[in-house]
């Protein structure tokens, strides 16, 4: 019905092309336009002014010839102004803009590294926009973002990636257990010195409060009877310590069998022992 009275409708964020006996004539924009065909003129077709993507994927080698898949993000669209241009200078636009992305993608990745290809990706980004920007534009097109999307080497090639991160990692925990396991065992020498020493020092001052209450005793004791010498006095108090000691033996219930002399004579014995020890001890002093 539009066609019999010489109407025609143009949608928001479209423009249509008009020629007149097969000559570009001009752009209508979005609205009701007068076409009348009986004088030759009609609508060519439509140009969408919206921003359009196209996804490419290129295949390549890096410098250390490691085989990747780099997938580009294009964003672009027609520019009113050059409408004519974007309609009639391209047959296939998206053809045209993934041969220039394969053409800068497969200059730029062959000059870097793998590592080096994922850490400049944003520089790869720019240049195949810059070239884009150069052709596109005389072709009536504006080249709004270009992204680098995704970096995939073969699989094996990932696989042995993975492979030397988690050894790296695992060879960096070791080195932090072995870091702690030598902190706690430096601790536990020093916790375990400073106990011996404290322990050294108690033991020290048992004995010294023993000798101290030894001396007392025996000086109260010749003080207190008189006649008696300081022998005497030492081996009664062997003898006291003596039968302590038997019956502290005798009434530990899981005390280990301990043989040892019963008779009074072997107080005598342990007394005499002690004291050719002392004499030898100070003799070879």
């Amino acid at each position: 019905m539009g066609n019999l009275f010489c109407l025609v409708q143009v949608d928001q964020s479209t423009v249509a092309v008009k020629e007149n006996f097969g000559k570009f004539d001009d752009v209508l924009e979005p609205g009701c336009h007068c076409v009348p065909w009986i004088f030759g003129r009609r609508i060519a077709g439509h140009l969408t002014l919206r921003i359009q993507q196209l996804d490419v994927k290129c295949e390549t080698k890096t410098k250390d010839n490691v085989f990747v898949n780099v997938v580009a993000s294009i964003q672009y669209r027609a520019l009113v102004d050059k409408a004519n241009d974007a309609f009639y200078r391209l047959s296939n636009t998206k053809a045209q803009i993934q041969a220039y992305v394969f053409d800068v993608i497969r200059a730029s990745v062959p000059k870097l590294n793998l590592d080096d290809t994922f850490e400049q990706k944003n520089e790869i980004a720019k240049a195949v926009e810059k070239e884009l920007e150069k052709a596109m534009s005389a072709y009536g097109y504006e080249i709004v973002q270009t992204l680098i999307v995704d970096i995939e080497p073969d699989e094996r090639v990932k696989r042995a990636m993975n492979e030397i991160n988690a050894a790296a990692r695992l060879r960096m925990a070791a080195t932090e257990k072995a870091e702690a396991d030598k902190i706690l065992q430096i601790k536990r020498a020093e916790g375990e010195a400073e106990s011996k020493y404290l322990s050294g020092l108690g033991v020290a001052r048992q004995r010294q409060a023993i000798v101290d209450g030894l001396r007392d005793s025996v000086l109260g004791f010749a003080v207190n009877v008189p006649g008696t010498t300081a022998k005497d006095v030492m081996d009664m108090v062997l003898v006291t310590q003596y039968f302590d000691t038997m019956k502290e033996i005798g009434s530990a219930s899981k005390s280990s069998a301990v043989f040892i002399p019963h008779g009074p004579g072997a107080v005598r014995d342990v007394a005499t022992q002690i004291r050719d020890g002392l004499l030898q001890g100070n003799a070879a002093s």
